[in-house]
Order: C-alpha cells, then sequence, then structure tokens
C-alpha cells in the first residue's frame, strides 16, 4: 500500500492495524497516522452508525470476522503489518482465533496493543464502562468538581484521550523502539483506569503540599482560590485567572487596582477574594479585559470556545489549528519535531465503509475474481464502484 506522505515522518513504513472501536482506539491511530505511518482500519461488514470524526487519512477494509475467511485474510494483512490496535473487552479476540498467540506466531514482530477500560485482568477487566466509570476508579474523579457539588467528569477527555489512546501509543513507540535492537514484538496492556491515574501522577504524589488537604473545591487548584479561578464577564464569557506566585498576583492587584497586600494572597478569605473579582471582572467584556491583560504579565487569559482559539492571534501565529475536510476546526499535531514533523489529517475526508477492501486485498494478492467472489459470499464488503 502506499505511504500517505513523502516527507519525512517519524512513523514513516510503520503499518498499522486498528480495529474499530469509539473514541480512544481511533486516537490512537490518528496519532500514529499523523506521525506518518499507514493505518487500515478494520470494519465490519454492517456499517457502524457513529461517524468515526477521527478516521481521516486512514483507510477502510471491511471484513465479517465471524467468516473463517475474514479470519484468514486479517491474519495475512498482520503479517504484513507493525502494530495491532485491538479495542475489545478481554477474550473477544482470542474467541475469533485472533489472539496474541495465535498473530503473533504468524508475526513475532508484531506489536499488539490492547486497549481497554480495566485491562486484560483484574475484577473489572470483562465489564463494560466509560470514561466516566474508568476515571471513577482511578481516584482522580474524586478531586474533580466545585465545593458542596457532584464530583464533575471532564467530558471523556481524561480516560479516553489522555490515558487511553495517548499513553496506548506512547507504548507503541516505546515496543517499536526496542525492537529495533531486539527484533521482536510484544504486548501492550493498556488500561484506561491506569492510564488515567498514570497520567494524574503529580496530583497523586502532591498530596501532602500545602495546596491541597481541604475538600474538593476548597483547594488552590480546584477552585478553591480566588487567584486560580474563572470570573463571568460583561458580556456572559469568562476569564481564566492563575496568578499563582507573588509576582504574577502583584500584577493581577496592580491591574485591577485593588489596593490588598499581596502577603495576604493565601491567608485572606478566599470566598469575599471570590466575591471581589466578581464584581470586578463582570464590569467589562471579555475582549475588553483581554485587551488590558495583553500588556500585563499576571496569568490571565480569556476563556475562548473553539472558534476563537482557532482565531487567536498566538494560535494563528503558530498555525495551531487547521480547518477540516468538511470546514470543521481541527487542532494540529503536538509535540512538533524538528526535523521529522506529523502531518495534520483531518483536511482529508474519512474512508467510506468498505472504500479501501478491494485495494488492501490487492495488496494481499487476492485476485479481482476472488475479491469478488469474497464480496459475494459475505467475507468482506467492497464498496460499490457507483459510489466512488
Amino acid at each position: 500500500m502506499q505511504i500517505i506522505s513523502d516527507l519525512p515522518m517519524a512513523l514513516k513504513g510503520i503499518k498499522v492495524v486498528e480495529m474499530l472501536g469509539l473514541a480512544p482506539g481511533p486516537f490512537c491511530g490518528m496519532l500514529l497516522a499523523e506521525f506518518g505511518a499507514t493505518v487500515v482500519i478494520v470494519d465490519k461488514i454492517e456499517p457502524l452508525m457513529i461517524e468515526d470524526v477521527l478516521g481521516n487519512g486512514k483507510r477502510n477494509l471491511a471484513l465479517n470476522l465471524k467468516s473463517p475467511k475474514g479470519v484468514k485474510i486479517l491474519r495475512e494483512l498482520v503479517r504484513k503489518s507493525d502494530v495491532l490496535i485491538e479495542p475489545f473487552r478481554p477474550g473477544v479476540m482470542e474467541k475469533l482465533g485472533l489472539g496474541p498467540n495465535i498473530l503473533m506466531a504468524d508475526n513475532p514482530r508484531l506489536i499488539y496493543a490492547r486497549l481497554t477500560g480495566y485491562g486484560q485482568y483484574g475484577e473489572f477487566h470483562k465489564k463494560g464502562g466509560h470514561d466516566i466509570n474508568y476515571v471513577s476508579l482511578s481516584g482522580l474523579l474524586s478531586m474533580l468538581g466545585r465545593k458542596n457539588l457532584n464530583p464533575m467528569p471532564p467530558i471523556n477527555y481524561a480516560a479516553d484521550f489522555a490515558g487511553g489512546g495517548m499513553l496506548c501509543a506512547m507504548g507503541i513507540a516505546m515496543a517499536l523502539f526496542e525492537r529495533s535492537s531486539s527484533n521482536k514484538g510484544q504486548i501492550i496492556d493498556s488500561s484506561m483506569v491506569e492510564g488515567t491515574a498514570y497520567t494524574s501522577s503529580w496530583i497523586f504524589r502532591s498530596q501532602k503540599l500545602p495546596i491541597w488537604g481541604k475538600d474538593a473545591g476548597e483547594n488552590i487548584l480546584d477552585g478553591g482560590a480566588h487567584f486560580y479561578n474563572t470570573y463571568k464577564t460583561k458580556d456572559g464569557e469568562y476569564m481564566a485567572v492563575g496568578s499563582i506566585e507573588p509576582k504574577f498576583y502583584a500584577e493581577l492587584l496592580s491591574t485591577l487596582n485593588i489596593k490588598n497586600s499581596v502577603n495576604d494572597q493565601f491567608i485572606s478569605d478566599p470566598e469575599s477574594q471570590k466575591e471581589m473579582l466578581s464584581n470586578l471582572f463582570i464590569t467589562r467584556t471579555k475582549a475588553e479585559w483581554d485587551k488590558i491583560f495583553e500588556q500585563v504579565d499576571a496569568c490571565v487569559t480569556p476563556v475562548l470556545t473553539t472558534e476563537e482559539a482557532a482565531a487567536y492571534p498566538h494560535n494563528k501565529t503558530r498555525g495551531s489549528f487547521t480547518v477540516s475536510y468538511d470546514g470543521k476546526i481541527a487542532p494540529t499535531p503536538a509535540p512538533r519535531l524538528s526535523r521529522t514533523p506529523a502531518s495534520s489529517l483531518a483536511s482529508q475526508r474519512p474512508p467510506r465503509h468498505g472504500e479501501h477492501t478491494e485495494a488492501v486485498l490487492s495488496y494481499l494478492n487476492y485476485s479481482p475474481a476472488e475479491i469478488a467472489k469474497l464480496n459475494k459470499e459475505g467475507a468482506v464488503y467492497v464498496e460499490a464502484k457507483s459510489n466512488l
């Protein structure tokens, strides 16, 4: 199969098979693809009803894995690949005859990445779950929320993406690096519960610091401090204040013409100070405050919508966002590598269901007649030519 880009890219030449799933798996595949890997999504015969919004630039192979011929095709593809990403509950791939004992016997250099909520063993390993459940078991959710309110899940960011897809991609990159010396693949057990906890390591290990010690929503970093909070503006928007260090706090006080002493920052009543700042920020619009704080270094910034973030001068200068094929805002890849930078695939549309089945089978040396027969038998789904 043709490599996506002719540019020098960190993962150019790496071939990835991504078993189709939701959110974390596609994000992991997106990271690898935008850093140069060629990614083939293995879809079901029946199309997924939810759009794969992270499938841009990937290929789509529709297989019936309940068919022996479909299983055979996947094994053939994996033999010629470097990485397999599978997001199913433990045991599913084994029941299909596609567990690591089989696929890694076919291809000893294979990196077999298993991305699940609870990991491959443990009391919960066969249970269903979503981001909120993984974050709750990680310990992180107990720390998220305003004073006297229920814990608030951070949408589906912490487990699905930070602790899930991103850490799985990091594990794949490390396994690929190790393979360069051992010439051997390995299995990655990527648990979103553990990933969420691991990305929260500083929070866990800093609990004895004076910034913690109170109930959720009453500490310095979780909304308890007046100098680390958000404030509503005259136009119903918000400003973010992060003036923790005394020098930044002094700039905040000076800019707002507050006569308080910097020395009272940590000992003054936080609720009365929040009320004071609320009464000040509500007097001007977000744009007005942004203009004012643009001139000073007080760690005060506007809370931007996704559209505003893409148009914001600093982000525009760095090219932090691009436009997807359908006109939506898409972040550009990070981090930036100086010699082998990643390239956003958002401008390419996601593949259609079964769009590349014929091309992938041809790559595996199936003839047109064999492909037509497999399609007729229901072992694969080939997108009709009239749809192209």
